[in-house]
């Protein structure tokens, strides 16, 4: 029963016998490079290893040199699949694509090609093998690196990122196109170009419905590899601004209560620490409880100290954004313009004990105003967060109560509990809750 060429394996390819001897016949390779194929292929790893040890570019020339010449796709798999072989024995051998005697030699553009042509098992093992290649290249050659090589690296990132952004689209392969495209993706964002050629492809927002809690083995590992990519884009500040439109952050959050494997948790811990201090992740962290979860996480048996670290630096982050962005000045001017959002001090317990008094200011001004937005305001979080403002006041102040009592605000709330909102009416119904109950009774009713 013949196999479907998507599901093919490096085994399957490497059973093929390929007729060398009628290459070199025709001239599509040398009598060289007949020799050194003679004399790796079919041979045991240990065997070529040493060969590869003692001669690796020239073995890598004849290889590249038959992608580049002949184009039948059983021999092209085959050669895709000695490459595949070399390089998941030993990554570092991917440093032998860039000895200096090839330096004369095109080794990334057959692979390049390639991407885009033939089967699945050859797209797939040149996207893996092309990742590798430029992954490998030394850090040490960066002075010796001409201008030319850098423009050609450069293309090549530019080419990657097209095609993986393809497959994370329209997949050329069911269930492979895209656990090979972040695979890849995971190794490739480290590299500044990368990360702004996926950023300018609106790569960002093929990632975020992957972030979801998973359960097999081959999901959980999709999952940890996505938020890997997720981490390394949280340190290039574009990505970052695509990420805070794009409502990453409950995803995350999700995953980290769903799941109990560490490195997935450290992943989205590391993200999040990255995250706190820019833009509004600090409110939407407060917002989504995340000093509750990290509570109960640090309460777990952790064995990564590295993770219990992460965890302790976003906790203190999250105290001094919440300090930072839980002023009552900053509450006030909230208040005066009129549209109300969940920044972190509506919630904060702290805010209100040390700023319950500043509401009795200018006879009892704030409060005066939240009631004008109940009657006035359109929108449905501007409604539901003052409902909310007005049940904390009720809670925290010793005779909140009777203030919001007096200053007839009972009818005004009650007319939100018909509102079309949820959100709106679960908070309404709080305030009403405290102001019948008291605030004895407040600490069974949070929301």
């Amino acid at each position: 029963m013949p196999t479907d060429q998507g599901d093919l394996t490096t085994e399957q390819v490497l059973r093929r016998d390929i007729p060398w001897e009628t290459y070199m016949t025709t001239k599509l390779i040398s009598g060289t490079g007949l020799q050194l194929l003679r004399r790796y292929d079919k041979k045991p790893e240990s065997y070529k290893a040493q060969l590869l040890d003692d001669d690796g570019p020239a073995y890598i020339r004849v290889f590249v040199s038959i992608l580049r010449d002949i184009s039948k796709e059983e021999t092209l798999e085959y050669i895709l699949a000695l490459f595949d072989e070399m390089l998941s024995a030993n990554p570092k051998r991917a440093r032998l694509f860039h000895d200096k005697s090839l330096s004369e030699e095109n080794t990334y553009e057959p692979f390049l090609r390639l991407l885009w042509k033939g089967s699945w098992f050859t797209q797939e093992k040149s996207c893996k093998i092309l990742s590798l290649i430029v992954s490998g290249r030394s850090k040490s050659q960066g002075e010796s690196i001409s201008q030319k090589d850098v423009t050609a690296v450069d293309d090549v990132l530019k080419g990657l990122v097209e095609w993986l952004c393809a497959q994370l689209k329209k997949p050329s392969h069911s269930s492979r196109g895209i656990p090979t495209a972040i695979n890849c993706l995971a190794t490739l964002l480290k590299e500044p170009l990368v990360r702004s050629s996926f950023v300018q492809a609106d790569g960002v927002k093929f990632l975020i419905p992957l972030i979801i809690p998973a359960s097999s083995q081959q999901s959980i590992q999709l999952l940890y590899e996505t938020c890997l990519c997720v981490w390394l884009l949280s340190f290039y500040e574009p990505a970052v601004e695509c990420l805070a439109t794009s409502r990453c952050l409950p995803r995350l959050i999700d995953v980290v209560k769903g799941t109990t494997k560490e490195k997935v948790v450290r992943v989205v811990i590391l993200t999040l620490k990255n995250l706190i201090n820019k833009g509004t992740f600090a409110a939407e962290m407060v917002d989504l409880e995340v000093p509750h979860l990290l509570q109960n996480l640090k309460a777990q048996a952790w064995s990564d100290e590295d993770l219990l670290e992460a965890m302790n630096q976003l906790e203190e982050g999250l105290r001094i954004n919440i300090k930072r962005l839980s002023s009552y000045e900053k509450y006030y001017q909230e208040v005066i313009l009129g549209r109300l959002d969940w920044a972190p001090m509506h919630k904060d317990p702290i805010f209100w004990k040390e700023n319950i008094t500043h509401f009795e200011e200018h006879d009892f001004k704030v409060l005066r105003i939240l009631l004008t937005i109940l009657d006035t305001s359109s929108d449905p979080r501007t409604l539901a967060v003052a409902c909310y403002d007005l049940s904390q006041f009720i809670q925290y102040h010793p005779a909140g109560r009777i203030i919001v009592t007096d200053l007839k605000a009972k009818d005004r709330v009650m007319k939100l509990m018909n509102h079309q909102s949820t959100e709106v009416t679960k908070n309404a119904l709080l305030c009403i809750q405290r102001l019948f109950l008291g605030a004895k009774y407040a600490s069974f009713l949070q929301a």
